[in-house]
């Protein structure tokens, strides 16, 4: 056979053998890649069907859109502040936070916020009024989700000093008497017990900035209104952040949502 060898002509020279036939190896080093892939194309059985086409794929339909939530630029709060606590006599959230002070109503029920008992899920309440649309839920909605314990390990004692008993074995005093010291001033002396009244809200409502001013503050400081900015913008931004997931659970915020303006 004639070896395989390049030539200087636009067209790519042809095999001029079968696919059988060696190719001389320094004739094959200056040949044309495309001979080469031409040649090797050629080579194969007459009998050789031809391959089928492949149909085009079929396009990916397009799926419907999932329609867009209402957008709103956040939430009014004033409902919330404004609803009245079930089970006070008619005092609202605002009423029950200015001025911070431990009330009781004795034509009311007695338990949180009216007075507080040592068994009174006072945070859980706390969280409910300033959150929770009162006419749908009750102000012990969170107290009765499963996630904290259900009651103390041991009950509170019937008498002085009322809390439960230690556990475990304990080392009693050598002595016997009594370690406390009773102050017998006249109840004119005692000015406040600071933030006694609502005490998650020092927590909740009041920014670390303003903590310390904020328990050390008088009633007249609430009654002033010092604090009343501040204890709307944290409720405000707590608000946008946590409506969504109270919806998910299936709860109904108190705050309404703002639509944009159009």
């Amino acid at each position: 056979m004639a070896p395989i060898r390049s030539t200087s002509g636009p067209k790519p020279p042809a095999w001029e053998g079968n696919c059988d036939d060696q190719i001389d190896p320094e004739s094959a080093a200056t040949a044309s890649l495309a001979a080469i892939a031409l040649s090797l194309a050629a080579c194969g059985s007459d009998d050789v069907t031809p391959p089928t086409p492949l149909p085009a794929p079929t396009p990916t339909p397009t799926g419907t859109p999932t329609p867009t939530p209402q957008p709103t630029t956040g939430f009014n709060v004033s409902n919330c502040i404004n609803q009245v606590i079930p089970g006070t006599g008619g005092v609202t959230v605002a009423g029950a936070v200015i001025p911070d002070t431990l009330t009781i109503n004795l034509d009311a029920p007695s338990g949180f916020p009216n007075g507080r008992r040592l068994e009174d899920p006072v945070i859980d309440v706390t969280l409910a009024v300033l959150f929770l649309d009162l006419a749908t839920h009750g102000a012990d909605t969170f107290a009765r989700l499963p996630l904290g314990p259900a009651a103390n390990d041991r009950p509170f004692l019937a008498d002085f000093p009322f809390m439960a008993a230690p556990n475990g074995t304990q080392v009693a005093g050598a002595t016997g008497g009594t370690n406390f010291a009773f102050n017998n001033s006249p109840a004119s002396s005692f000015v406040r017990v600071d933030r006694m009244g609502m005490p998650a809200v020092a927590t909740v409502l009041i920014g670390s900035g303003l903590r310390n001013s904020y328990n050390d503050a008088s009633t007249a400081d609430d009654v002033d209104g010092d604090f009343v900015p501040e204890l709307g913008a944290r409720l405000t931004v707590l608000t946008n952040a946590l409506a969504d997931d109270l919806g998910r659970a299936g709860l109904t915020p108190c705050a309404t949502p703002i639509a944009p303006a159009s």
